[in-house]
C-alpha cells in the first residue's frame, strides 16, 4: 500500500489586508513553510484596493515560486497577471472563468458541502474543488463537510480537494488520509505568530 503523499498548504488572507504588514507577514510564513498556492480573498468590491493588494501579495508570492490565485474577480486576475481564480458560487461560473482565463490558470471552485456541486465543476473544467468549512467556521452556509465527504472524494474523483474552514490540529489529523490541501487562513493570521500557528497546524499531518 502506497501512502499517500502529505496534503500540501494552501494558505488564504485575511479579508482585510494591511498593506504595510501583510506582505512582511507573508514572506516570513512562505519562507518558513512549504505552500503550494495562495488565495487572495479580500472582502469588498474596491478595485482599487484589491488591486494594489495583489501586486503586493504577488511581489511576495512569486519571488518565491508560489502560485496567487483570487477570490471573484476573473477580469482582475487576468489583469493583474494572477495564476487564477477561486470561484464562490459552486461550478456556476467555471464554464465562463475558464473560457476567459484560458488553459493555464489554475480555476478552483468552492462547493460548501455538495458533492453533487463538486462533480459539476470537475464536469466543467475545475483544477480543484474546496469543501468547507470543516470545523467550527462562518464559511459558505455554515454546514459542514463531514471527513465521509471527503474520503468519497478522494476515492471516487480525480479531481484534487481542498479542505477548508475551522481547522485544528484534530481535523487536521483526521483528514490528511483524505484530502490534497489544507486552506489555511484566519486559523493562523488571528494569532500573534502565523507561522508558528502554521507549524502547529502542520505537525498534526
Amino acid at each position: 500500500m502506497d501512502t499517500p503523499e502529505q496534503p500540501q498548504i494552501y494558505l488564504i488572507t485575511p479579508p482585510t489586508i494591511s498593506l504595510s504588514a501583510f506582505p512582511d507577514q507573508l514572506s516570513r510564513v512562505l519562507d518558513g513553510a512549504e505552500v503550494a498556492c495562495i488565495r487572495l480573498a479580500l472582502a469588498g468590491n474596491d478595485e482599487d484596493a484589491i488591486s494594489r493588494a495583489a501586486d503586493a501579495c504577488r511581489e511576495v508570492a512569486h519571488t518565491r515560486d508560489v502560485a496567487l490565485v483570487i477570490s471573484n474577480h476573473v477580469l482582475l486576475a487576468q489583469r493583474l497577471g494572477l495564476d487564477g481564480v477561486h470561484l464562490d458560487d459552486a461550478a456556476r461560473s467555471v464554464r465562463a472563468a475558464r473560457k476567459e482565463l484560458g488553459a493555464d490558470a489554475i480555476v478552483g471552485s468552492f462547493c460548501g458541502a455538495s458533492s453533487h456541486d463538486g462533480m459539476t465543476a470537475g464536469e466543467a473544467g475545475v483544477d480543484y474543488v474546496a469543501f468547507g468549512p470543516v470545523g467550527a467556521s462562518t464559511l459558505g452556509d455554515g454546514t459542514t463537510a463531514e471527513k465521509d465527504l471527503f474520503q468519497w472524494w478522494s476515492e471516487m474523483i480525480e479531481v484534487p480537494v481542498v479542505a477548508e474552514g475551522g481547522l485544528t490540529p484534530e481535523l487536521i489529523r483526521d483528514l490528511t488520509p483524505c484530502t490534497d490541501f489544507f486552506g489555511i487562513g484566519d486559523e493562523i493570521w488571528s494569532q500573534e505568530d502565523p507561522l508558528a500557528a502554521l507549524t502547529t497546524l502542520t505537525d498534526a499531518m
